[in-house]
């Protein structure tokens, strides 16, 4: 079983910054948040991707950082897996060729859906356990994530997880599209490499959400150590 583990280094772009505070008057576009209308969507972190990336690996510390910080808030924390399924439905065979969407179908492993999680994150039994059936949680009707998350009034959700590029990314697009408030929480998402990790923070940055920090976050909510 692999250990070892590294963190992006992130970043956006100094223009991009100077753009969104021209626009708007600041850097960030959300300087609240409301935990107990906040969710922490944590997507797809399970072995197939843990074992193979250590970016991946390397999140998880910041992970439940922010979900210790966010419950004792009054947040609510979504562990969201893959279903034994390809993303792309009836198109994944010929899309992926058969061996590979073989492959896909099988990222999430079996048994409940709590063993299916990478063995070092910490869930509570509050906690929401949910599948999704496409890239994105928040696409309709391939999730049950944002019917329950509609029922609590949830308006924020701190995206985090795997791969950013792909799942993350596509949640946090369909999510805003939703009218959520979305935070892209940086050193809490994980790519294959630096350079597709910052393209997709920079583009949910760019069009559709703001990307903080886990300090930032922890700031935000008043949960950080040296906070009052």
């Amino acid at each position: 079983m692999r250990t070892d583990s590294k963190i992006h280094d992130w970043r956006i772009d100094p223009r991009e910054y100077a753009r969104q505070e021209a626009r708007r008057g600041s850097r960030h576009a959300y300087g609240s948040v409301d935990p107990v209308r906040t969710a922490l969507i944590v997507i797809d972190m399970v072995p197939f991707f843990a074992e193979a990336n250590p970016y991946v690996r390397g999140i998880v510390p910041n992970i439940g950082r922010l979900a210790e910080a966010l419950r004792t808030a009054g947040a609510l924390i979504a562990w969201v897996l893959p279903a034994n399924e390809a993303p792309l439905g009836r198109a994944s065979g010929e899309f992926y060729g058969p061996a590979v969407s073989e492959k896909f179908a099988a990222t999430a492993g079996e048994g409940p859906l709590r063993s299916r999680l990478w063995h070092a994150l910490d869930t509570r039994p509050d906690d929401l356990m949910v599948e999704k059936t496409a890239y994105s949680a928040f696409f309709p009707g391939r999730s049950p994530l944002p019917g329950l998350l509609a029922e609590r009034a949830v308006d924020t959700v701190l995206i985090t997880g795997a791969l950013t590029n792909v799942c993350c990314e596509s949640s946090a697009r369909d999510a805003a599209t939703m009218g959520l408030r979305v935070l892209m929480v940086a050193d809490a998402n994980a790519a294959r490499r630096d350079q597709e990790h910052n393209a997709a923070l920079h583009t949910i940055y760019r069009s559709f959400g703001d990307v903080r920090s886990t300090d930032d976050v922890l700031d935000l909510i008043g949960r950080r150590p040296n906070c009052p």
